[in-house]
């Protein structure tokens, strides 16, 4: 659902507002209850709902520590090899 941005002309009271693309537009600013809040032209906004996106699931998690090992070991056989072949 996109973010509309709303700003009275009557006090100035801005706010953003959370509505379908077929809600009717909010006329009634909510601080001074007149009829003067009009949506404002900006940047587009919108919420991401539900699981599957960067945001949800895959932002704050902690990185896999068995890519790390993997590559130990793969040093530790190369190295191994290294003196095999040595000797």
């Amino acid at each position: 659902m996109p973010l509309y941005d709303y700003l009275c002309s009557h006090c100035e009271h801005q706010d953003d507002v959370l509505g379908k693309l077929s809600d009717a537009p909010v006329l009634d600013c909510p601080a001074c209850k007149n009829k003067t809040f009009n949506k404002q032209v900006s940047a587009p906004h919108f919420k991401l709902k539900g699981s599957g996106w960067y945001e949800t699931d895959f932002k704050n998690k902690p990185k896999p520590e068995g890519n790390k090992k993997s590559n130990e070991k793969t040093t530790k056989l190369t190295k191994t090899e290294a003196s095999k072949n040595n000797d």
